[in-house]
């Protein structure tokens, strides 16, 4: 799946909180930009919940 089919399922709550565990900023970041810098297998976990 693209990036963009797979931001479309997950809550940006969920994004948020995944990218602050990997230490990725989020201040003043879109869904897209925040997707593009964790890893794809950690997008396609968040998006199967």
């Amino acid at each position: 799946m693209e990036i963009e089919e797979l931001i479309k399922k997950i809550d940006a709550k969920e994004l948020k909180a995944e990218a602050k565990k990997a230490g990725i900023g989020i201040r003043c970041r879109s869904k897209l930009d925040i997707a593009k810098d964790l890893p794809k297998e950690t997008l396609e976990k968040l998006a199967g919940k």
